[in-house]
């Protein structure tokens, strides 16, 4: 933590950085841990149900249900704003 304080150390994901987190400090808000690897998840590249099933392990333990979930679901799904009209 020392070396992020005073600079010498940069993250290149976010999450190389939250793991660094949790060592340090435990294990935090684990909700708030995976609401912002939700929000970070994108389908890109892969196939349909290879993003499902891992938007599935990503949003199990977070803070969203129905209503919610979907809405993020469909922000994720190829990139941000893609399936507004869904």
């Amino acid at each position: 933590m020392e070396d992020l304080e005073i600079g010498n150390l940069e993250y290149e994901i976010a999450e190389e950085f939250l793991a660094d987190l949790e060592k340090e400090f435990g294990g935090g808000d684990k909700k708030a841990v995976k609401v912002a690897k939700l929000k970070r998840l994108e389908q890109g590249n892969k196939m349909m149900e290879e993003f499902v099933q891992k938007f599935r392990r990503v949003a199990r333990g977070s803070k969203y249900e129905k209503r919610p979930l979907m809405e993020e679901f469909k922000q994720e799904m190829n990139g941000r704003g893609f399936n507004k009209n869904l």
